[in-house]
């Protein structure tokens, strides 16, 4: 254990609160998640129920080594995150910033294209075949006016 408990932890790039056990401490971060955070800790010899503000400096830095190289630790293919890249052809776990601008490259490559989730990106409309005839409206609302709605009520 660390002779001190720290509070804040730097974990690939990201502050994480020492305060929280190790999985749910590194779920914060972009890419991973709470399952994935169990498979890494496991598989890495460590408690996911520790507390994170309790590891050394030597075992901080083990585990940024690992969340950002998770390939190597030999989980299953299924639970990385970028299986079989366009570009590559490999199977990568992207995890922060990494995370973030791969996935605008990859819509930015949509709209260049024209496919139909570019182009729907392009409208600002929903992309994963959502209903859009009564939810995702924006703008101004519209209501109706008690005075128009009596008068058209009495018209019929």
């Amino acid at each position: 254990m660390a002779s001190e408990f720290r509070y804040i932890v730097r974990v690939a790039g990201v502050d994480l609160p020492g305060d929280k056990a190790l999985a749910y401490a590194l779920a914060d971060i972009k890419g991973i998640g709470v399952n994935t955070a169990y498979a890494v800790l496991r598989k890495m010899g460590y408690d996911p129920h520790r507390l994170l503000g309790t590891l050394t400096d030597e075992d901080v830095e083990k585990l940024s080594n690992a969340l950002r190289n998770i390939e190597a630790l030999g989980l299953p293919n299924w639970m990385l995150n970028r299986r079989k890249d366009p570009v590559t052809g490999v199977d990568q776990h992207l995890v922060t910033s990494d995370l973030l601008l791969t996935v605008r490259s990859d819509i930015e490559t949509m709209k260049k294209i024209k496919s139909y989730k570019g182009v729907r990106h392009m409208l600002g409309l929903k992309v994963r075949g959502q209903r859009t005839r009564t939810t995702g409206r924006t703008g101004m609302t519209l209501g109706v006016k008690r005075g128009a709605a009596k008068q058209q009520e009495q018209k019929k």
